[in-house]
Order: structure tokens, then C-alpha cells, then sequence
């Protein structure tokens, strides 16, 4: 049941895209219209920056200062009611003006629900005249206009509201809804679509269904491969690069080899960089692909390059380091000298690996001079404080604590947010071990402070005596929760792509955001955090998760420092850790008699959220209950019938057993999770094999892999969940 943890617009545009976009598209265009025609799918492509008119000056305030914003978390009922109290009101709840950019915020959302109440009449009188005094949103207000005299069948006026659009927004993503709901047809229509709009999602599937028609329709594929960024898009980059290598432009190369690595597929990358346009960026990723590959030969050749031709690149002080690595020790040391003498970033390492292969050839005094360099002159570096983990590592394993101390203490006193928590987290224990508890509590603290999040700081609140709760007690706290989130802004996007976020509009803010993208293949990092946070705003959680956690796998400094620069948001820890569901966990919770964090946190490690996911062992649903542990639940509760893919039915089912398991171990939260991953059996033989004196040693001494990831998945998810949603941590 174990569901694996994910594990970080400044593109510089190239003329040619244009151009390329036009050339696929003209084949594309003929040979869809007649899917469109008959298919009634009239769904634009935002394929250009649609540049709104300037909003009336109240534009001005801050968003934050929107009463709106405090309307998120209550119910449809209580929204409703206030947004018409604020049409009514001169001043909000906090006694605070209400202001006219707010009045309007209110007409266009009670407007919409108007709408989704089939009542248009209703929505027209919240709409009248807002299209010029919230020219923001004009072309969505003209859409629900338009909407609302299709519901009273006076299409007549619809048409003209039409027109309109089309003459005034004709880049607006509004488009895309109306001319599907006036059912237009006309082939100038999709044509138009077609051509303005290349990755609108719906022209994804309308290249799905050419492809079906036609599975020689090379356009359709090149489209997809190059606006998709969904799941299984390998095979169609396959077909394009075997069977139609001839018709792709280095652009098209380039943008099948940025989906390649964006997917995982190295090796594959490497091959497409070879035809994409010659950049630091390509080389580098050309020479990694191969050397992950196992091709060195072919890997040293792309380094070779990198470096002749882009000697200054950042990329170019990181293939220094693994070139050296794939080479002789007097050319290795060669290649270090240079990454020494250009790029101070690789400095640490270079000192260091030199340093191996002196001591390879029992050049010591060479040996010493480079590591003392390094640890004198670059003590917080990520090299270092590895290399001094893994020398304090080694002497604890015999038993020399206070050697581990000596050697590590310099990791509890660095500043760096690259450093690793768990070796500081085992350095503070070993230093208790010693007797320096000054020491202990020194790297504890540092835990806290530079990786807050992480499950090695709940481990070291523990140690330090706050009141976080332990493995024994878990269960019987009750925290105070409040779901309350604060606003913020989205990182990027146009004045209109912030406005829907903050009217929580995000389906539209979704599509809109599609139109400011650049390269869908290769986005930047504020990029792809909003879109993970709009997937999550959707409840398409899981992706939306991966999209974010993703972030920690860039390789650039300048992007590790924007993903930093993301996680000191609140809104980038709520949309890692979200809580649908929110009843229903704490209704049967309750009920159980068990803390409320500890079934969220075992949902998100088994499922992150998606309620239709199944594993190969056949655990189904949110909390992956196998159906014939199901079976005996259902029996043992008297439940007559269910539906593990109905995330009721599971959440039940899941909590029970979670506290079933429990029972089993006296409230121990640990073995209880640590069973609902590998067994009763499994556990019950760890209890006997191994020292239960320290649990975090427990932990360590896991055999299975993914039942110890599980275990840390688990409890730090907890530990996120408790500082965001109760309120006596919550930030």
C-alpha cells in the first residue's frame, strides 16, 4: 500500500517558434475541421498574451486588501450571503470601507452562481453595465451575458454579444466557451480556433481524435508533444523521432527533448538535444543524459564541447566536476584546476574530489593541503558539511560518539539551507550520547530553523521537550484545527490571471495561465509552482502535488534559489499539504477516537488525494484498503455495502483499521503505521529483532525501504499538517 513520495517566464524567446507553430498548424488546421464539425468542439488554444485594457485605478489597491479574500473558506451558503451583503453594505465585518472594485467582485460571483442555478434572468441584473465599469473582466462578463440570453433562448442577442468579443477580445480565452455555446461551425470559425490557439486542452484532444482517424497525421502528434504535458507522451515523441525525423525543425528537437527530460527519460533526451539548437543548456543535459545512460565515451565528447564552446556557462563549472569523474587523474585534476580558477560555486567539491585521487595515488601531502582548503576556507559549503557527515557517520557507527561530534559539530552551527536535517538531527543525538547536551540542543535547534518542514524537525521538537506530540501519544491528541488560509498573490501572471485566482475562479485561471506560457515543455519555476497550485485549487490533487514537489529536483543555482525563495509562502506549504475531505476525516476520526492528522497523513502518502488510484498489489481508493481487508472491516462493522473508489466508503473503512492497528500496538503511532505498510507479521518480527530503547533508531533499522520512507513520509506529513492546521502552531 505504500504510494512513493514525489521527489526544484525567463525563457529567452527564439524567433523561429512562431514561424514553426504556423507551419504545423496549416496541415493541422484542414485536416480537423471536419473532426470539429462533427464533434461540436469549439474550444480555443490561448496561443498569444491576451493583453487586457487597464482596470479602473481602484486596480491599484493590493489584492490582499480585498474583503474577497476572506471568503474562501466558508460555505456556499455563507459566501453567498455575504457577497450580497457587500452589494448592500458601506462597510465589511471589520468595519472597514467596501470598495467599488469589491462591489463588482461580488456582482460578477453572485452573477456566476446565478448561472449554475439556471436562473439568468437574475444573473443579467447582477451584470448589467459591469462590463465597462470592471473592464478586467469584461470579455468573461459579455460571456456570461451571452450565456444567460442562450438560458432564455434569445440567441439573437447572444450572437450580437458575440460579435462584440470577437471584435474586441479576440485573443480572450472567453472566446473558447462562447462560440461552444452558440454552437458556431462554420469552418472560418475553426480555423480561426484552431490557429490562434495551439494548447488550449481541448485541442489536445482534437488532435487525439485526428490521430485516431488518421494515425499518419504527423502535425497532431507534433502538437501534442509539444502542448501536452500530461502522462504517456513518450510514445508519441517514439513515433515522431522514428517516423518522421525528417519533418522536424531543430525547434520541434528541441521541444521533444525538453518533454523527454521532463518525463525522466535521460537517455532519450540526450539523442533529441543532439538535433535541438546549440545552447549551454543542451550540451549539458546531452552530456548528462549519456553519462546516466552508462555511455561515457559519448558523455566526455558533450562535456569536451560544453566546455570548448561555452567555457563561461554556469552548466559548464558542473561538467567540469563530472567530467573529471569519467577521466585519467592527470587530465581529472586538470578539469578541477579550471572549475577552481572560473567557477567559485564548484570550488568545495573540486578541493575535495581532488583530494580523492591524491589519496588514490598516495599523494597525502597533496591530499591534505586540498581538504584543508576546503574546510578552512568553505566550511558551510554543501561539500564539506557532507564530507565532514560522512566522516562523522563512520566513527558513531563504531561507537566513538564524541569523535562523530567533533567531526560534525560544524554541520549544527551552518547557515545553509542545502544542508541535509537528518545529518544534523543524528549529530544532536550522538552529541547527547556524549554528554554534550549544549550540543544536542544547538543542532536541534538548527533543524527547526533551516528545515522546518521536514520530518527531522518534528523529531527534534520531540527531543527538545515541545509539546508536538511523540509515537506514543499520537493517537489520544485532539488539535485544534481552523482552515483558514491566508491569501496570496500568484508569483507570476497578468492582472487578469490574478484577478480570477483571487475571485477563485481557477478553472478560467487555468486556462489563462496557458496562454502565458512561453515553452509548455520547459517551464520556469514560478511557472510550474502556479500551476501545481491551480491543480490543487481544481482537486486534481495528485498532479498538482508532483508538479510542486518537483521543483526540488532542479539542478540550476539560480533555480534552486527561486524554489527557496517559493517555499518561504505560506501558499506553497498549503498546496503541498491540503485537506479535502475535511468532514469526513474529522467526522470518522472522531468517531474512532484517533487524531485527525494521522489518517490525512496516511492518505497523502498512500494516495496523495486521488480516490480512483489503485496499486499492484490491489489496494483501492485514498487510504489503499485491500478489498478483502475490506471485506473483513465491512464485517466487523456491520457495513452492508461500499465502494472503495467513493472516498466515504474509504476514509471509513481506512480510519477504522488505522485505529484497529492501534489497538494492536498499544497506541504506539510508529508500529501502528509502520503495520499498515508492511504487516502485523513483518512489524511484530522488527519488535524482536531490534533495540526498542530509541525509536528514531528503530526507524533507521527498518529493513525495507519503502516501509522506512513510509514511516518518515507519514510522520512528516503529520508534522506539516499540525503546524498548518492547528491553531496553536499554525504559522
Amino acid at each position: 500500500m505504500l504510494e512513493q513520495e514525489p521527489s526544484t517566464k525567463g525563457i529567452e524567446e527564439q524567433e523561429s517558434s512562431s514561424l514553426k507553430r504556423k507551419n504545423f498548424l496549416i496541415g493541422l488546421t484542414g485536416g480537423l475541421i471536419s473532426i470539429l464539425v462533427l464533434s461540436g468542439l469549439f474550444y480555443l488554444v490561448l496561443g498569444s498574451k491576451w493583453q487586457t485594457k487597464k482596470a479602473s485605478q481602484e486596480k491599484t489597491l493590493s489584492l490582499e486588501d480585498s474583503v474577497i479574500t476572506n471568503l474562501s473558506d466558508r460555505s456556499k451558503a455563507q459566501r453567498l450571503s455575504q457577497l450580497s451583503q457587500l452589494l448592500s453594505s458601506e462597510k465589511s465585518a471589520k468595519n472597514s470601507e467596501i470598495s467599488q472594485l469589491d462591489r463588482h467582485r461580488a456582482r460578477y460571483l453572485l452573477a456566476v452562481e446565478s448561472l449554475k442555478r439556471n436562473q439568468p434572468q437574475a444573473a443579467l441584473q447582477y451584470l448589467e453595465g459591469l462590463a465597462t465599469d470592471y473592464e478586467l473582466l469584461a470579455p468573461y462578463i459579455l460571456l456570461r451575458e451571452a450565456e444567460a440570453y442562450q438560458k432564455m433562448q434569445q440567441s439573437e442577442r447572444a450572437s450580437t454579444i458575440t460579435e462584440s468579443i470577437l471584435t474586441n477580445y479576440p485573443d480572450s480565452p472567453a472566446v473558447v466557451e462562447l462560440l461552444t455555446l452558440l454552437n458556431r461551425r462554420s469552418s472560418e470559425d475553426i480555423s480561426y480556433l484552431v490557429s490562434q490557439f495551439p494548447y488550449h486542452p481541448q485541442t489536445q484532444q482534437i488532435a487525439k481524435e485526428k490521430i485516431k482517424q488518421n494515425r499518419d497525421h504527423w502535425q497532431s502528434l507534433l502538437l501534442m508533444a509539444t502542448y501536452d504535458r500530461g502522462e504517456n507522451l513518450n510514445q508519441i515523441r517514439d513515433r515522431l523521432v522514428l517516423e518522421y525525423p525528417a519533418q522536424l525543425t531543430k525547434q520541434d528537437w528541441q521541444t521533444i527533448a525538453d518533454g523527454y527530460w521532463r518525463s525522466g527519460e535521460h537517455r532519450k533526451a540526450a539523442d533529441a538535444y543532439l538535433f535541438s539548437p546549440p545552447s549551454p543548456q543542451n550540451l549539458y543535459r546531452t552530456a548528462r543524459g549519456f553519462h546516466r545512460n552508462g555511455n561515457f565515451t559519448t558523455a566526455k565528447r558533450a562535456y569536451q564541447r560544453l566546455i570548448r564552446e561555452y567555457h563561461d556557462a554556469q552548466e559548464t563549472g558542473q561538467a567540469l566536476l563530472y567530467i573529471a569523474r569519467l577521466s585519467s587523474a592527470d587530465e581529472a585534476i586538470a578539469y578541477l584546476d579550471i572549475a577552481i580558477a572560473k567557477f567559485p560555486i564548484q570550488i568545495p567539491q573540486a578541493l575535495l574530489d581532488k583530494a580523492t585521487i591524491y589519496d588514490r595515488f598516495d599523494k597525502i601531502p597533496k591530499a591534505q593541503l586540498s581538504r584543508k582548503q576546503a574546510l578552512e576556507n568553505y566550511p558551510d559549503s554543501q561539500a564539506v558539511l557532507n564530507y565532514r557527515w560522512q566522516k562523522a557517520y563512520n566513527l558513531a557507527l563504531r561507537g566513538d560518539y564524541n569523535g562523530a561530534w567533533q567531526w560534525g559539530k560544524a554541520i549544527a552551527n551552518t547557515k545553509s539551507k542545502e544542508s541535509d536535517p537528518k545529518a544534523i538531527f543524528w549529530l544532536g543525538k550522538w552529541a547527547n550520547q556524549a554528554g554534550k547536551t549544549e550540543g544536542a540542543n544547538l543542532a536541534f535547534k538548527t533543524v527547526l530553523k533551516l528545515h522546518p518542514q521536514s520530518y527531522y524537525a518534528w523529531r527534534s521538537a520531540v527531543m527538545l521537550g515541545q509539546d508536538v506530540g511523540d509515537f506514543q501519544n499520537l493517537r489520544q491528541i485532539q488539535p485544534n484545527l481552523k482552515f483558514k488560509q491566508h491569501y496570496e498573490p500568484l508569483p507570476i501572471g497578468s492582472e487578469t490571471l490574478q484577478e480570477l485566482y483571487l475571485l477563485g475562479q481557477y478553472q478560467d485561471a487555468w486556462v489563462h495561465l496557458q496562454s502565458e506560457l512561453f515553452n509548455p515543455q520547459q517551464l520556469t519555476v514560478e511557472e510550474q509552482f502556479t500551476e501545481g497550485l491551480l491543480l490543487v485549487k481544481l482537486g486534481q490533487i495528485r498532479p498538482g502535488i508532483q508538479h510542486i514537489w518537483n521543483l526540488a529536483q532542479r539542478e540550476s543555482v539560480s533555480d534552486r534559489a527561486k524554489w527557496r525563495s517559493l517555499r518561504e509562502r505560506d501558499t506553497y506549504w498549503y498546496s503541498l499539504f491540503p485537506f479535502p475531505y475535511q468532514e469526513s476525516i474529522v467526522t470518522h476520526a472522531r468517531q474512532e477516537k484517533i487524531n485527525p492528522l494521522l489518517p490525512i497523513s496516511v492518505m497523502r502518502k498512500e494516495s496523495t488525494f486521488d480516490p480512483q488510484i489503485d496499486s499492484p498489489v490491489g489496494a483501492v481508493g485514498l487510504m489503499q484498503v485491500i478489498p478483502r481487508t475490506a471485506d473483513w472491516i465491512a464485517e466487523q462493522n456491520n457495513i452492508a455495502t461500499y465502494n472503495l473508489t467513493k472516498p466515504e466508503d474509504n476514509i471509513q473503512m481506512g480510519t477504522w483499521y488505522l485505529a484497529h492497528n492501534h489497538q494492536r500496538y498499544q497506541n504506539n503511532s510508529l508500529y501502528a503505521i509502520a503495520s499498515y505498510n508492511a504487516g502485523t507479521g513483518n512489524v511484530n518480527s522488527w519488535l524482536q529483532q531490534f533495540s526498542l530503547q530509541d525509536p528514531d533508531l528503530f526507524v533507521e533499522q527498518i529493513p525495507f525501504p519503502e516501509t522506512k520512507d513510509y514511516v518518515e513520509g507519514v510522520f512528516g506529513n503529520y508534522w506539516n499538517y499540525l503546524r498548518l492546521y492547528d491553531s496553536n502552531y499554525q504559522l
